[in-house]
């Protein structure tokens, strides 16, 4: 089958094309969100809310090129992700996206520097490289008296700063996070929003956020409510670069 045809702004970094999800059971199905189509620009921040069970990860996820759709496909940076076999996705996807999760997974046994490096390091770059690469982004997120440290040492926003820093070593366009303030007190959920809008300017990033958290939504550019199969661009939006349609 010939993949959905795409027509993009010359700016779109980031789009799915007739994007759909169903998960089967036996005989019974569950369609997520069916025929989405969605164009990210290129400097953009988009936020996707909606209840639980709407889609937001799923969504998240093909994005990212980290799970199949059931039809339709993603373009990012100008190359079809669902075209491609499971390896060069995976290289393709490690280097254009980050990605920052709720639970920030650092490895317990390892320094918040080696932790931040480890895209580096399981890439292939030498590690002096990846150290300084990582010492660097650690510094981009206030942390670089702490890069000894290992997570066990850290508070939990200081570990999400090094999941940001992680996210960020392998100097990605795109960042994915899901509800990366979502296991933080309100104090340090502000914190870490503010360093994420600082760090989407000085990269130059594209940044795609799932959250349930309705300021951090409202200071992105966009804001991509997924409700009962469907999605629409809020009122709350900026601006509305590039369609946003259930189809």
């Amino acid at each position: 089958m010939a993949a959905p045809s795409l027509q993009t702004r010359p700016d779109t970094v980031l789009a799915a094309v007739g994007l759909t999800r169903r998960y089967h059971s036996g005989p019974s199905s569950l369609t997520i969100f069916e025929n989405l189509n969605l164009e990210i620009a290129r400097g953009e921040t988009l936020a996707i809310v909606g209840e639980s069970g709407a889609g937001k990860s799923t969504l998240l996820h093909l994005l990212g090129g980290l799970d199949a759709p059931s039809a339709g496909t993603v373009h990012c940076a100008g190359i079809n992700i669902y075209g491609m076999d499971e390896a060069a996705r995976a290289r393709h996807r490690n280097r254009v996206m980050g990605f920052v999760w709720q639970q920030h997974a650092l490895l317990p046994e390892f320094t918040a520097e080696e932790n931040a490096a480890m895209p580096l390091l399981i890439s292939g770059t030498p590690r002096e490289e990846a150290l300084i690469q990582s010492r660097a982004r650690l510094h981009d997120v206030g942390l670089s008296s702490r890069a000894s440290h290992r997570p066990g040492e850290l508070s939990g926003g200081e570990q999400q700063r090094v999941s940001l820093a992680r996210a960020l070593v392998a100097k990605p366009q795109i960042l994915l996070a899901d509800e990366p303030t979502g296991n933080l007190d309100l104090r340090t959920a502000a914190t870490v929003m503010d360093l994420i809008f600082e760090l989407h300017a000085a990269h130059g990033l594209t940044s795609v956020i799932v959250t349930h958290n309705l300021e951090f939504a409202q200071r992105c550019h966009r804001v991509l409510k997924l409700e009962a199969g469907t999605a629409d661009v809020g009122t709350g939006a900026v601006s509305a670069a590039g369609p946003i349609s259930p189809g």
